[in-house]
């Protein structure tokens, strides 16, 4: 059965951030919050961990998987961002985008999208989230927490033990942290596409 962590959301628990990134490094699955949904995060170099992750959201390797860091600076080693692409996620961020982003060498191929070689990355405007990377010293590999069959994340972290308690190895209660997905924006070759308008205002890109 996973553990449950009660974190304060506005000052997250040295104590317990501490205790959350052990059981990430020690290969564990966990369920954390973000500023748009709850999420499954993993150690970006633990295969099985990301098998488990897969198995619980039934996804295939057409998947794009996201990096959560807590600065841009610590995600651009894991992508291929342009000068324009980094203007917009530099203003953007932290906040509810994902950007999708040509991978480095430094991403596990297994992580990427298996065609287009891309990888999600995302700072989240969530003190627990960005507590976590910072602990765990590098992005944290992520999804969102959507059951196979369903539209919407999870919202309810107590739903959420019983559901998935048998699944993952922690679930961290941060509160009400909404249902709405992120917006998610590929660059290719420096140019944004929007891909899916969420949380995140997009009008921007419109423009």
């Amino acid at each position: 059965m996973s553990q449950f962590f009660q974190i304060h959301p506005d000052n997250p628990q040295a104590r317990l951030i501490r205790q959350a990134v052990e059981i990430v490094n020690k290969g564990g699955v966990i369920i954390y919050p973000t500023d748009s949904s709850y999420a499954l995060g993993c150690h970006i170099g633990d295969k099985n961990a990301m098998d488990r992750m897969r198995e619980i959201r039934r996804l295939d390797d057409r998947h794009d998987f996201t990096l959560v860091g807590r600065d841009l600076s610590e995600l651009s080693a894991y992508t291929k961002m342009g000068n324009q692409a980094h203007r917009w996620i530099k203003s953007l961020t932290p906040g509810p985008y994902t950007f999708i982003l040509s991978a480095t060498k430094l991403v596990p191929k297994r992580l990427m999208h298996a065609k287009r070689k891309t990888i999600g990355i995302r700072i989240p405007d969530n003190a627990i989230a960005r507590a976590l990377c910072e602990e765990l010293g590098e992005p944290l590999m992520s999804t969102t927490l959507i059951l196979p069959g369903e539209d919407m994340p999870m919202t309810d972290p107590y739903e959420m033990r019983d559901t998935l308690g048998h699944a993952v190895d922690l679930i961290i209660d941060g509160g009400y942290c909404g249902y709405e997905p992120t917006s998610v924006v590929a660059f290719e070759e420096d140019q944004p596409q929007v891909i899916r308008e969420g949380l995140g205002d997009v009008s921007l890109f419109e423009a």
